[in-house]
């Protein structure tokens, strides 16, 4: 099986400027996902889509594949990250062969472990291609979530579950942009990362969820590391 890795990391960040090259725990924050990934047999290539200069060099240096810059219509706050990874996706198979899947995984996710990741590929490979999505347990459910209604606030979902106890409600699951690992067949035919048949990659620790997107979430992780 060969499955192609990408990472996206875009030069510009308003809401938290210059977050993929701050250091945390000694190294920038994109090459803990690069060190994630290393050494595991069934990936072929760490491939890097970035249009900033100086990302690209850090990541060459801790082993990602970077052959060029991304283009800068692949590089607005507009650009989707499906256009990004067919982009990077379309390049790849016609330079170095067909891969059976593209494995997205978000800089801003640094503390995704190996072995996590190696069960999210034996998912994928189990059950015959499609799509897995990394997810965890929300601490705020659907069944209680609420919506304004004029001066008013009303539940969110019709059939909603206050006055339930949390342990009688369903489980209910996040996206926490830790890993969307698909075939390319259906990156293609859907144009999304969530195929027809998702497989769930479930975390539980709330540290591999975490998802650094603001100064607050910044110093969780740098808290995490101290400890």
């Amino acid at each position: 099986m060969r499955i192609l890795v990408l990472i996206t990391a875009r030069g510009g960040s308003k809401r938290l400027p210059g977050k993929n090259l701050r250091m945390l725990g000694g190294k920038p924050l994109i090459v803990w996902s690069i060190d994630a990934v290393k050494d595991i047999p069934e990936i072929c290539d760490i491939l890097l889509s970035t249009d900033d200069v100086a990302i690209a060099e850090v990541c060459k240096e801790a082993g990602a594949y970077v052959p060029w810059l991304r283009p800068a219509e692949l590089a607005s706050d507009t650009s989707s990250s499906v256009d990004v990874a067919l982009h990077a996706l379309d390049w790849y198979e016609a330079e170095h062969g067909n891969v059976d899947g593209i494995l997205l995984i978000q800089p801003t996710s640094p503390f995704r472990t190996k072995e996590t990741v190696r069960k999210g590929i034996d998912l994928f490979s189990k059950k015959g291609g499609g799509s897995v999505l990394g997810v965890s347990p929300t601490h705020a459910h659907p069944m209680w979530a609420l919506k304004m209604d004029g001066d008013f606030i009303v539940p969110f979902i019709a059939q909603h579950g206050f006055g339930s106890r949390s342990q009688d409600l369903e489980p209910a699951y996040i996206v926490n942009g830790s890993f969307y690992l698909i075939s390319p067949l259906e990156l293609r035919d859907n144009h999304s990362f969530m195929g027809k048949n998702i497989i769930p990659l479930v975390m539980e620790s709330p540290q591999e969820a975490l998802d650094i997107d603001t100064e607050w979430d910044f110093s969780i992780a740098e808290y995490l590391i101290s400890k």
